[in-house]
């Protein structure tokens, strides 16, 4: 690999024919820290700013020749999860990760969409838990999907720190526990944990509606990670990187839902 070649990054997720999130979102995010990017499509969406209207799930052997070509040609420094519709899917990418053992592996368990639309069956939550936590480097749950995965609610701070601790207990290398579905304020709070230590990033609450920010943070995140941050600084520049996409964000599409602008959120070289 030539000085001026960038590292690559792996998506295998769900694409959004709005632009604004899933492997639209990742690929950008990837080139604004200058990684490449490779995807593997893992469901197709009818999907725009106001929601999404239908799902479709591709053939899992086609699933599975996407990531072993990625495999095969490229040196893969990181492996960011989005959207995994069902157990099947599940199953198949935790094969191909268990047999390839990329170094890292950011795993944002997406379950629902901002608009409300299910993008998980039930029957793939267990496969979740089983699989993919314990091949995670780092999870990145919201308040919602942290919830489902660990079986109790999330009220506070201190409901925050057990949900992390039952998510390390299952495997995971790290938790970044999102804090924009939780209500502390003006602010939101992102709680970092590894079982060592503990840390929070905090941001001044954004009154926007935005679409994206998820898929958007674990993409960064994977991104820095193959830049050489540790885990923590990881998350904190990525959060950085979202907070900066949120203040330039725009609304392509006709509703008010803000996508994020990565151009003027790009790191400066």
């Amino acid at each position: 690999m030539s000085p001026t070649t960038p590292v690559s990054a792996l998506t295998i997720a769900g694409s959004d024919s709005g632009g604004g999130a899933g492997i639209q979102a990742d690929l950008k995010a990837f080139a604004a820290h200058r990684v490449h990017g490779l995807s593997a499509i893992a469901a197709l969406t009818a999907q725009n700013t106001r929601g999404v209207t239908a799902v479709h799930v591709p053939p899992i052997d086609f699933l599975r020749a996407q990531i072993d070509a990625c495999f095969d040609d490229f040196q893969i420094h990181a492996v960011k999860l989005g959207m995994l519709a069902n157990a099947e899917v599940i199953h198949a990418v935790a094969d191909a990760l268990e047999r390839y053992r990329p170094p890292q592996v950011v795993l944002d368990p997406v379950m629902v969409a901002t608009s409300g639309a299910k993008l998980l069956e039930d029957s793939a939550l267990t496969a979740l838990r089983e699989r993919l936590l314990p091949l995670a480097t780092l999870v990145t749950p919201n308040t919602p999907e942290a919830e489902l995965l660990v079986g109790h609610r999330i009220a506070n701070a201190d409901d925050a720190e057990r949900a992390a601790a039952t998510l390390l207990d299952r495997g995971a290398g790290a938790v970044l526990l999102k804090g924009g579905h939780l209500q502390e304020g003006s602010r939101v709070v992102d709680r970092f944990f590894d079982g060592v230590s503990s840390e929070e990033f905090i941001h001044a609450r954004l009154p926007v509606d935005a679409h994206g920010t998820g898929c958007t943070l674990a993409s960064a995140i994977a991104a820095q990670l193959c830049n050489g941050l540790s885990v923590a600084n990881a998350c904190e520049a990525a959060i950085d990187y979202v907070a900066r996409g949120l203040q330039q964000g725009y609304t392509p599409g006709r509703s008010e839902v803000l996508v994020l602008d990565h151009f003027g959120a790009a790191p400066h070289a």
